[in-house]
């Protein structure tokens, strides 16, 4: 029997794995449905992160975009908005320095937890134990295709290789959050004419929490490619349903009379369905927002031994959706799993120096004055 399975080899898999592996963690196992980095893989070619990558390290602070301390994507990269391949290729990169233990292409078919044990059917029937299970499995694979009725007759963004493959000079996109305006940009700079349809109207809204607002990035390449007039933002326009009517895509808007129509399936930037799905009964789940519902440790409030790390991750109103954001809790699980293993934890202060060990969530709350 194994003392921890991570689940999932993207920026949270292998972050926590590093982490655990400076811990001193030796019967670990990575299990990665297909290769290392293979979501950021399938963004779209055009597709960057939107946090900057700088080599601050030498200064106290972390390269917002790296998963392990001493590692910089700016200076593995040179790039300080990598795309989701080259993002890919630091995340492998890390996983042959630390060697760490992965097996890639194995697909994990049933979950069960009995008396703190966990087992795992994998691929070809096989079963794995494991005392700790730590779920860091993506959302990108996981398309939210059941949003409105007629959403299955839409493009989803996730599933655009290049924007410069999508056909048709005229394009609807449902969604105006980061992926939405993204896709807006891209299609912009290729010619189109694009309109971008949001039940409210994100591309306005201003907060010093990127999980809520656009970031700078969006927002400085958003404004630069308006001035071609080709990207028309409609906000208040939830969508009552899609349909298709001959060639044309039928867009209708809950309490509005006026029908858009395309002749282009409309895009969805509507987000992503929850990875957990295999796992949902070991978790309590918010009865408003459908969240996991987890302890300070970032563990199941219903199953002992359960961790999730990565976008998934939050409490309350504290959304962790960004690697600079839900990096900061790794440090918080190896303390959990390192103290359950009796391992020597001091080396984790050394982490929380460098910002991956946050436990005072106090501090998440704060606005900026300017």
């Amino acid at each position: 029997m194994l003392d921890v399975i991570v689940v999932g080899a993207g920026a949270a898999g292998v972050g926590i794995s590093a982490i655990l592996d400076d811990l001193g963690v030796d019967d670990m196992l990575i299990l990665e449905r297909e290769k290392v980095g293979t979501s950021f893989k399938k963004w779209p070619k055009e597709m960057r992160l939107i946090t900057p990558s700088f080599t601050t390290n030498f200064y106290g602070q972390a390269d917002l975009n790296s998963i392990m301390a001493r590692s910089s994507p700016a200076y593995f990269l040179r790039k300080e908005h990598p795309t989701g391949k080259e993002y890919a290729e630091y995340l492998k990169s890390l996983v042959e320095y630390c060697n760490l233990p992965i097996v890639e292409h194995t697909n994990i078919e049933k979950v069960t937890y009995s008396k703190g044990v966990f087992s795992l059917k994998i691929t070809n029937g096989k079963e794995l134990r494991t005392r700790f299970l730590i779920w860091a499995a993506g959302e990108f694979q996981y398309p939210n295709m059941t949003v409105f009725p007629g959403s299955e007759l839409c493009l989803h963004n996730s599933k655009v290789k290049s924007w410069k493959d999508v056909k048709g000079d005229e394009h609807f996109i449902i969604g105006g959050y980061e992926s939405g305006i993204d896709a807006a940009v891209h299609l912009s700079r290729l010619g189109k004419e694009v309109y971008v349809l949001d039940g409210n109207a994100p591309w306005g809204d201003r907060t010093t929490d990127p999980s809520l607002s656009l970031s700078p990035f969006t927002t400085e390449r958003l404004e630069e490619e308006m001035k071609h007039g080709r990207i028309n933002l409609i906000g208040k326009s939830k969508i009552k349903k899609v349909s298709k009517k001959g060639d044309e895509y039928l867009i209708e808007i809950k309490g509005k009379s006026k029908i858009h129509t395309s002749k282009t399936p409309p895009i969805l930037a509507t987000g992503f369905k929850s990875s957990l799905t295999l796992i949902e009964d070991l978790f309590e789940w918010d009865k408003e927002e459908s969240y996991a519902l987890l302890n300070e440790e970032d563990e199941s409030t219903k199953t002992p031994g359960l961790f999730l790390v990565g976008p998934q991750v939050r409490h309350e109103n504290l959304i962790f959706c960004f690697i600079y954001k839900y990096r900061q809790r790794f440090g918080v699980v190896a303390n959990a799993i390192g103290e359950r293993l009796e391992l020597d934890t001091e080396i984790l202060e050394y982490y929380r120096q460098e910002g991956f060990y946050l436990d005072d969530l106090s501090c998440c709350a704060d606005e900026c004055d300017c």
